[in-house]
């Protein structure tokens, strides 16, 4: 039993960190474009783009 005093608020800790991660990315705009990361991969881009 004293073990859930040490095992609770580290689990805690660690949803709170989890949290804080999650909102930072949402705020830093990383779930803006879905939908042009699932597109982008069907097309194919030369490795040497002429006139480089």
């Amino acid at each position: 039993m004293n073990v859930l005093l040490f095992l609770i608020p580290i689990a805690l800790c660690l949803g709170g960190i989890g949290l804080v991660a999650f909102l930072w990315s949402l705020r830093s705009g990383q779930y803006d474009d879905l939908e042009g990361a699932a597109r982008r991969i069907l097309f194919d881009e030369p490795d040497n783009p002429p006139g480089k």
